[in-house]
Parts: structure tokens; C-alpha cells; sequence
């Protein structure tokens, strides 16, 4: 249809009517006296009385006398008007009358019926009117027509989701979309401040309770029945309904006619909640609850059935057997769901599960998860699968909450395939490795398989990163098809990312968990890990201000312990190299609570080392001892993996140079040197620490600085590869070493080395300076500029420029010369008038 008609209905709710019935008014109003045999045909509620209507207007507005013909009609009038509604009703005669009319072609009838019943009065009627005239079938409104009818309701706002909403709702049935509509209007009237909540009010619902009055009962039944949400097949129908085939079919045709049973027989949610609401609560339960026990004997589908229960308010009569079963098949979608399900089948008589504790644990309810887990391996009685089930969630709701030694034994305790090798992982990551045990027997399920290959590469890390780090992807890829139906203590993904971390693959780590992400893998439980983890890697690359807005994206609402200790840690190191210092002061008393809750492990060793950073900076060291002292035992038990210790060292190795304490720089460097030959990443990180060490005590070496500094870069440390040179340029003596270190930091953190003398991006800025003070500042100057504009403190803009505090100072005095500025508080305004504001990309963002 590509032509619509708006005509005015009553209340002044624009009423939308397809072509061919505004092509009939039309024609009506072109020649009022023109014979005129119309049938009008369509189920309740779809627009044929209005329609009827607008027919009777235009012919009154002609003159004509119209008739409307019903049951008690005493006479028909062959020179009028005669419009029949709802011709079906009509006895007979009546209708004999009618098509003897119709057959003189010299009339105008208009019949309006439904397509049910249809008396052998009524079919012969409508056969004269199509030999005659012609029918009219009214149909439900399209989604463009709904939109279209939308735009010219006065009073309801324009909201691109709103004709969608209201077309899936109703189905496009007019009489649906006018209640619906109406109510909408409503709420946007007695809300105009806000956007308009798209939802049902419950005036709809209750507009339908004549429509539903007005059934048989065993029409009522058919819709409860339907409106279970369960496809049922006609022999099933029958049996619910304890009605012969055919007679099922009568019911469908009735309900069909009525305007409530839509295509496919199913029903719109705006019917199908009015049926539930409103039916007597004893024939919905009755119907329901036979329904539920007929799909349980014959194994078909109950969780559209049990969400219909639960939608109307009734699941605490749900046989506890549907539940269950209903559970089951939300589990691997919507696990908050089925943990519902499972709490309503135990209230019925069923006995707690395993199954039960891991949707509560897939819900992120870990606590909740914990205390059905533990109470159920407690039971000695219960079904050994069950315990078995319950301590896997237990030990997994375990390591998310910072306790991987207690989850190990719950682990081994469990014996699954799964689990056997979860034990493994966890033995590893606390420093107690074991030989590999053979897997317990089992289905070779996607967890179990990944299982097994993450506990083979977790044993790889401590000898080959590389094949670890493949095997790590090769398991995340394999739990990919799964997505966020299994629980899991860590994610294989996360594992990846960790060990790409530790050895410089960085770019692989970050694919990995953004194709966690992606696939939902963990499901709400990892989400966050995985996007914490991405915004590690954003961190380590020294891109803070995106760092930021990743963990910003991965917050909200309470963490469980482990994500609490990465976040935390983010923060810590965030600030630290953004040289925040009040910001760093602020977050290092929540970082204390959380370093003393969670248990030191392998798998928090990153944050532990940025502690480690931060404490030094703060001088605070001491506070961290005890952990990092617990972390060098674990790593001594383990062999000294490079993998895991060097970055450690790389960390520790900083924080000992910021607490002055040589000895122990030195140590770290020493240590960091015993690695390189086994790792490419240790091999990097030494050739630096070597070069970092030296640089503080003045020995300068430019062309070993920036190998040293590259290789840092390319290893994914891109903060760490420009603070190196940074370091090196501000401590050596010969200016052109000076100039090549200063131009090989910029390049390093991500800004181009500018023209000699120039400094970087002396072009552009210079030329967003307008005015008389154009070209005034230099280059240099105009970053030292914008940084004190930024409220930064000398030692902090030193810190981002790569320049002493003192050199700072001393731009900031040839700037008030050369501004000629009396003091600091006219140099400020100053700054502000001429200076570009670069926001986010001002030096030193990274």
C-alpha cells in the first residue's frame, strides 16, 4: 500500500484506513446516488463498524437517508442507504431480503460480518454482493501504516521506537491500536517532562474484559491455552481441551472471528496478557497446570509455558517438575531465570541441585551461589552428581571471590573432567604444582576440553610462554560456540591475556578478549575481567586516558574480589602515570583493604607489582612487603618462571628505584638478567633495566638508551619505552644526545619528533595562536602553557614533557617576560586568551 487516508474517529484519534476503503468513501462522496454493493469483511476489531461509519457521514452529508439495518430492523427501504454490521447475526429472512436487493443492482448495501460462522443466508449474500459489487477484506495495519497513524496523534511524542512497540504489541489490529494508542496518549499527557515508557498500561489490559466477556467458555479455554506460549499441535490441543478435532477448529474459528487469535494462531502480547489477567484464576490455573503436566509427559518445550506463569503471577502453582524442567532451558541463556525456576521447583517439593547453584552462581549472585553449593556438599545423603556439581560452583565462586588455595581442594574434591583440571590451574597459581592426572571419565564436552587445554597451558607457562599462549587461544576459541552458558573460574581468554601480557604479545591478548567479549564467553560472571583486562593492556601502552574510560565502561555496581584488585589496580596506575598525586594518595587506602583481603596468587601478580609502584612512590613501601615477600615465594616454589616473575621484577625494579634503595634495583636487575635467555619479553625488560639503572647513576649511553627504549615499545610498554628515554634526555650533559633521547620519547609515546628547536607540534599549535601574539611562544612553551592551564604541577608537567621541574620553572619565567606579565595570576588569563584549548589531546595524553 502506498496511499493512506487519516479520517477524524471518536475522541479525535486520527483513525488510519488503507486504499481501497479510501477509495470507497471516495467514490461514495464523488456520486452519493450510484448504486452500491459492498461486503466488508474482517474479524472483530478491525475496523469495519468505523468504516461503516464514515460510510453513513458522507451519505448523510449528501442527503441520503440512511438505514442502518440489524435484527429488529422492522423494514428495508430499497431507495436508502442500508449498511449492515455484523450481517452474520441476521437471521435468515433477513439475509434473503438483503441479496434479493443486491440482485436488482439497483440499491446501495453496504454488509459488514465477520468470517465466522458463515450460514448458508450469509454465503449466498456474500456471492450476490461480489457478483454485483465487489469485497472489501479489511486487514491489520502495516508497520509503516501504524507509524504513519502515530505522527499525526496529537500529544504523543515523537520516539523512534515507539511504532515498533506499538506494532508488536498489537499486531497491527486497529481496535488494539486505537486502546493502546489512547493509553499511550495518557501517560505522555501526565508525564510531558520525560520520555514516554514504553509498556502496556494496565487500562489496556482491562479494555479487553467485554470482548473476553462475550466468549464461551470454551473459547476462553483455547485462548488460555495459547496463551501459554507453547505450540500446540492440534492432537495435543485436543487432549487439553477434551475436544474432537474438529471441534477444536470450531473454537479456533470462533476465537479468530472475535479479532483475539491472530495468524499462526497465536496471540498479540497485548491479548495474550489480557487473557491471562483477566481469565477466573481457577480455569487459568486449571488449564495451565494441565498444560505443564501434558508437555512434561511428552518432553516438549516448557519455558515459554512457565514464562507465561510467571507473567501472570501464578508460577507458585507451576508443578514443581515444569519448573525444574523449565530451568533447564533457560539455563544457557538466561541464567537469572532459570535460578527463579529452580527456587519455585524446590518451594514445590524438589530437593536443592547442583544445577540450581550454578544459575545463581552464572546470575553473578556468588554469594547466594556459595551458601546453596556448600550446604548441598554438606549433605551426605544427596545425589552424588549433585555434590559433586555443587562443590565445582563452590570452588569456582571461590577463586572469583580472591580464595584459589580453598577452591583446589573443592576442585580435587569434586572429581569431574572439569573440575580435575581446574584443580590443576588453581595448584599452579598457588604455587603447589602436581603431575598431571589422567582425567577422570567423562563426556568429552566443550568445558571439559578446555578445560584440559587450559590446564596444559598453564603448566606451558612456566617453561613455553609461546605454546602456552597458543594453547590459551586455542581454548578460547573452542568455549566460543558455548558463550556465557558455562561457569568458569577464569576464562581461558583472560589466562591469554595475562601471559600476552607477560610476554610482550600484547596485540594477541587483545583480540583474544575482545573476541571473549564478543561471544559473551563466562557470561556476566568474566565480562567484566575481560573488559578489565582490556583496559590493562590500554594502560601498559600507556593510553590512560582510554585506560580510563574502559574501566569507567567496566564499573558499575559491586565487584567480586579478584575484579575489585585489577580495577583498584588500574586506578593505582592510571594515576601514577598521569603523575596524579592526589589522586594516587586517594586510592591507595582502598588498594591497602584490598590487597589484605585478596590471597597473593599467580594470576594477581600484575596488580601486585603496580602496588608495588605506587607504594614506593607514596612511601609506603613497607605496608607491601609482607605480599611481595609472599609472591617471591611462590614464584621460588614454581621454578622462577620467566613468564610470571619478570614482570614482577620489571615492577619491582621501579619501585626500588623510587624508595632509593640500590641494592635492591640492583637485584631486580640482576635477577631480570638470569631470565633474558628464556624469554623474549625478559630478554627486553633486562636490556632496560640495565640501561634505567645507569641512566640514574649518569652514565648515559644514547644509542644503548634507545635500543633499549625501542625494544621496550615493542614489547608493548610504550609508557615505560618513552619514560626511559625521557629519563636519559633530562641526565646527560651532551645536548645533542639531549635532543636525539627528547625526540626518540615523543616519538615512543605516540607524538612525532617536531623540527630542531621547534619541539613537537610547534606548526600546529602555532598557528591555532591568533592574534597579536601569534608565533610569541614557542613550541615548547605552548605544551608547558597548556599544562599549566591544566592545573599541573611543575614536577608533573616535568614528568609528562620528559624535563626537570627547575627547566619547567624557567619556562614559565621566559613566558611571563615575554608576555609581559606582572604576575602569575596575569599570566593565567593571558595563557587562556591566546592558548588553543587541545582538551584530551594536549601533551603528554599519550
Amino acid at each position: 500500500m502506498t496511499t493512506a487516508a487519516v479520517l477524524r474517529a471518536p475522541h479525535d484519534l486520527p483513525l488510519l484506513l488503507d486504499g481501497p476503503s479510501r477509495a470507497l468513501l471516495a467514490a461514495v462522496a464523488a456520486d452519493p446516488d450510484a448504486p452500491l454493493a459492498v461486503a466488508l469483511v474482517g474479524p472483530g476489531g478491525h475496523g469495519k463498524s468505523t468504516l461503516l461509519r464514515e460510510l453513513a457521514r458522507a451519505y448523510e452529508a449528501a442527503g441520503a437517508r440512511v438505514l442502518p439495518v440489524g435484527p429488529d430492523t422492522a423494514s428495508l427501504d430499497p431507495d436508502g442507504v442500508l449498511l449492515v454490521d455484523d450481517a452474520q447475526a441476521l437471521d435468515g429472512a433477513r439475509l434473503r431480503e438483503l441479496r434479493a436487493l443486491v440482485d436488482t443492482r439497483r440499491c446501495r448495501v453496504v454488509a459488514a460480518y465477520r468470517p465466522w460462522p458463515r450460514p448458508a443466508g450469509l454465503a449466498e449474500l456474500a456471492d450476490a454482493l461480489g457478483r454485483n459489487g465487489r469485497s472489501l477484506p479489511l486487514c491489520p495495519f502495516t508497520r509503516q501504516q501504524t507509524a504513519a497513524l502515530l505522527t499525526r496523534v496529537p500529544g504523543l511524542p515523537a520516539q523512534p521506537a515507539l511504532a515498533d512497540f506499538v506494532q508488536a504489541q498489537t499486531g497491527g489490529v486497529p481496535r488494539d491500536v486505537d486502546r493502546l494508542v489512547r493509553a499511550l496518549r495518557d501517560l505522555a499527557a501526565a508525564a510531558p517532562d520525560g520520555p514516554l515508557r514504553l509498556e502496556v498500561p494496565e487500562a489496556v489490559v482491562l479494555g479487553y474484559g467485554p470482548d473476553l466477556a462475550g466468549l464461551d467458555p470454551d473459547v476462553r479455554q483455547l485462548l488460555l491455552a495459547v496463551a501459554g506460549g507453547v505450540p500446540l499441535p492440534a492432537d495435543l490441543l485436543g487432549v487439553l481441551l477434551r475436544r474432537s478435532p474438529d471441534a477444536v477448529d470450531e473454537l479456533s474459528d470462533r476465537a479468530r472471528a472475535a479479532g483475539l487469535l491472530g495468524p499462526e494462531d497465536r496471540l498479540a502480547p497485548v491479548v495474550r496478557r489480557a487473557v491471562a489477567a483477566l481469565s477466573p484464576a481457577a480455569q487459568r490455573g486449571e488449564v495451565w497446570q494441565r498444560l505443564t503436566e501434558l508437555q512434561l509427559a511428552r518432553g516438549g518445550p516448557l519455558l515459554p509455558l512457565v514464562r507465561s506463569l510467571r507473567g501472570a503471577g501464578v508460577t507458585g502453582g507451576c508443578p514443581a517438575g515444569a519448573a525444574e524442567a523449565a530451568a533447564e532451558e533457560a539455563l544457557p541463556d538466561e541464567p537469572g531465570l532459570a535460578a527463579e525456576l529452580f527456587a519455585v521447583a524446590a518451594a514445590a517439593g524438589r530437593p536443592v541441585t547442583g544445577r540450581q547453584a550454578r544459575a545463581v552462581a552464572l546470575a553473578g549472585d556468588l554469594g547466594s551461589a556459595l551458601r546453596l553449593a556448600d550446604r548441598l556438599v554438606a549433605v551426605a545423603d544427596a545425589d552424588p552428581a549433585d555434590r559433586a556439581e555443587a562443590a565445582a560452583v563452590a570452588a569456582t565462586a571461590l577463586v572469583h571471590c580472591g580464595h584459589l588455595g580453598r577452591a583446589v581442594e573443592l576442585y580435587r574434591w569434586s572429581g569431574t573432567a572439569s573440575s580435575a583440571a581446574f584443580a590443576e590451574i588453581g595448584a599452579v597459581g598457588v604455587g603447589q604444582p602436581v603431575a598431571p592426572a589422567a582425567p577422570p571419565d567423562g563426556p568429552p564436552t566443550l568445558l571439559a576440553s578446555a578445560a584440559l587445554l587450559m590446564a596444559r597451558g598453564t603448566r606451558e607457562s612456566l617453561t613455553a610462554p609461546a605454546a602456552a599462549l597458543s594453547t590459551f587461544v586455542q581454548a578460547s576459541a573452542l568455549l566460543e560456540p558455548a558463550g556465557r552458558a558455562v561457569l568458569l573460574p577464569d576464562s581461558p581468554a583472560a589466562l591469554a591475556a595475562l601471559v600476552a601480557l607477560g610476554g610482550g604479545e600484547l596485540d594477541i591478548g587483545e583480540r583474544v578478549l575482545e573476541r571473549a567479549v564478543a561471544h559473551r564467553v563466562g557470561g556476566h560472571l568474566l565480562a567484566r575481567r575481560h573488559r578489565l583486562l582490556l583496559a590493562w593492556i590500554l594502560m601498559v601502552r600507556g593510553r590512560t586516558a582510554a585506560a580510563a574510560e574502559a574501566l569507567a565502561a567496566a564499573g558499575g555496581g559491586p565487584m567480586e574480589l579478584r575484579d575489585l584488585l585489577f580495577a583498584t589496580a588500574l586506578e593505582v596506575g592510571i594515576a601514577r602515570r598521569e603523575s596524579d598525586l592526589p589522586a594516587l594518595r586517594r586510592r591507595w587506602e582502598r588498594a591497602v583493604e584490598v590487597i589484605v583481603r585478596h590471597a597473593v596468587d599467580l594470576f594477581t601478580l600484575l596488580p601486585l607489582g603496580e602496588f608495588a609502584v605506587a607504594a614506593a612512590r607514596l612511601g609506603d613501601l613497607d605496608r607491601l612487603n609482607p605480599y611481595l615477600s609472599e609472591a617471591r615465594l611462590l614464584l621460588d616454589r614454581l621454578g622462577n618462571p620467566a613468564l610470571w616473575a619478570a614482570p614482577l621484577h620489571w615492577s619491582g625494579l621501579h619501585a626500588a628505584i623510587l624508595a632509593e634503595e640500590a641494592e635492591t634495583a640492583d637485584a631486580h636487575v640482576a635477577a631480570l638478567a638470569r631470565m633474558a635467555e628464556r624469554s623474549r619479553y625478559a630478554a627486553v625488560v633486562s636490556a632496560a633495566a640495565g640501561c634505567w639503572v645507569e641512566v640514574l647513576r649518569g652514565v648515559v649511553d644514547r644509542e644503548r638508551v634507545e635500543a633499549a627504549a625501542r625494544g621496550l615499545h615493542g614489547a608493548g610498554l610504550c609508557w615505560d619505552a618513552a619514560r626511559l628515554a625521557g629519563q636519559a634526555a633530562i641526565r646527560t650533559a651532551d645536548r645533542r644526545a639531549m635532543t636525539a633521547l627528547l625526540d626518540c620519547a615523543r616519538m615512543l609515546q605516540g607524538r612525532s619528533a617536531g623540527p630542531a628547536g621547534g619541539g613537537p607540534g610547534r606548526g600546529a599549535a602555532a598557528e591555532a595562536v591568533g592574534g597579536a601574539d601569534e608565533g610569541r611562544l614557542s613550541g615548547r612553551e605552548q605544551e608547558v602553557a597548556e599544562l599549566v592551564l591544566a592545573g599541573l604541577t611543575y614536577k608533573q608537567i616535568g614528568d609528562r614533557l620528559f624535563i626537570s621541574a627547575k627547566t619547567v620553572e624557567h619556562h614559565v619565567a621566559r613566558m611571563r617576560a615575554r608576555l609581559n606579565c606582572a604576575s602569575r595570576g596575569e599570566l593565567l588569563a593571558r595563557l587562556r586568551a591566546i592558548v588553543p584549548d587541545r582538551g584530551a589531546g594536549g601533551p603528554g595524553r599519550g
